[in-house]
């Protein structure tokens, strides 16, 4: 009954497998290993984009942090939700990264922006001319924070609106698989054809060890993305381990495999504790994360019985009447189990 987080969950078999595999003798250093350049291929011809640039990093914070360093210059801001990963979990990564910048936040239901609400935002921006932060680049996280989805024509929207403006879009990706397979569409409708530039292109979340993809739309970038991560100490020496997950991840539509699972269990753990009388749904499940809320005695059951999952926001107390919902997130990985499901369904109906 582990639901804190997929980043939780073990890695798949064969993502393991391949690491042990890559593991045998010798292979170029730093990125020029032959299984990167079967990856660098394969990301590719998914994404349907043969002049895109592609790098690999171990986590999501430096693959969020260096994208939007490329896209945004120091006295500029960063356009994203106010729930934004990149502004709420990054401790200031990104404008580390950038060398300054500025999250400029823009609201918007269940953790996704309008168009309307991010015009109003870049037209407020910049308005005293030299004495504010300028216009910079816009990140859209998807799946978002709060577990929903943007689909390719919400996309398009909100790049259009960039557009106008123009500026570049980032997509953190993190759960970039879950949201792709939640809406059906292909990867290139999800980023370049809906006007995306950068993307980061999560493994860690849905069953690799950890590593992370940037895909650079327009390879004109790409120079300055390989002197930040070498800056930044992010280009492994031992980029082989690298490569071998990211293989194994896009090898025979595993990591569409392990993200459909995710969401399926997501998908049946929601519709469970929506049949549990006092219950609610904070915000729509449409991926693999679940975010309800239920009495505070089924929460003392459930906690006092293993289940690991976060109280959402996490400053409500365990103390206190019985009958009072207090809401949570959780989670689903593709190694969560219908047994952990309905179990944990067990101890919140009571």
């Amino acid at each position: 009954m582990f639901f804190a987080s997929d980043n939780s969950s073990p890695a798949a078999p064969q993502v393991m497998a391949a690491l042990a595999a890559a593991n045998e003798g010798y292979a170029m250093p730093y990125g020029r290993d032959a299984i990167m350049d079967r990856v660098r291929a394969r990301i590719r011809e998914i994404f349907e984009a043969p002049e895109a640039a592609v790098y690999l990093v171990a986590t999501g914070t430096a693959a969020n942090s260096l994208s939007l360093a490329i896209l945004c210059q120091p006295w500029q801001g960063v356009f994203c939700h106010r729930n934004a990963h990149v502004e709420e979990d990054e401790c200031g990564a990104p404008e580390f990264f950038i060398g300054g910048g500025k999250m400029v936040l823009v609201e918007g239901e269940h953790a996704k922006m309008t168009p309307d609400a991010l015009r109003r935002q870049i037209q407020f921006t910049g308005r005293g001319g030299i004495h504010n932060i300028q216009r910079g680049a816009v990140s859209i996280t998807n799946a978002t924070e709060h577990g929903t989805v943007y689909f390719p024509g919400e996309i398009r929207k909100l790049t259009a609106v960039a557009r106008e403006f123009g500026l570049p879009v980032h997509m953190d990706g993190a759960r970039f698989t879950n949201a792709l397979v939640a809406t059906g569409a292909s990867a290139a409708d999800m980023t370049w054809r809906a006007g995306v530039d950068v993307l980061s292109f999560g493994g860690t979340k849905n069953g690799c060890a950890g590593v992370e993809a940037v895909v650079i739309f327009d390879p004109k970038r790409a120079q300055e993305f390989e002197f930040r991560r070498k800056r930044g100490g992010h280009l492994f020496s031992k980029h082989r381990y690298l490569s071998a997950q990211m293989d194994a991840y896009l090898t025979d539509g595993l990591w569409l495999d392990l993200a459909r699972r995710a969401n399926a269990a997501a998908g049946r753990l929601s519709t469970g504790i929506l049949q549990v009388p006092g219950t609610k749904l904070v915000h729509p499940t449409e991926a693999n994360a679940v975010f309800a809320a239920f009495p505070r005695a089924a929460h003392r059951r459930a906690q006092d019985a293993g289940a690991a999952y976060y109280l959402w926001p996490g400053d409500q107390p365990l103390d206190g009447p019985d009958a009072e919902p207090l809401a949570a997130r959780m989670v689903c990985s593709w190694s969560t189990t219908a047994e952990d499901i309905d179990r944990f369904l067990g101890l919140v109906r009571g």
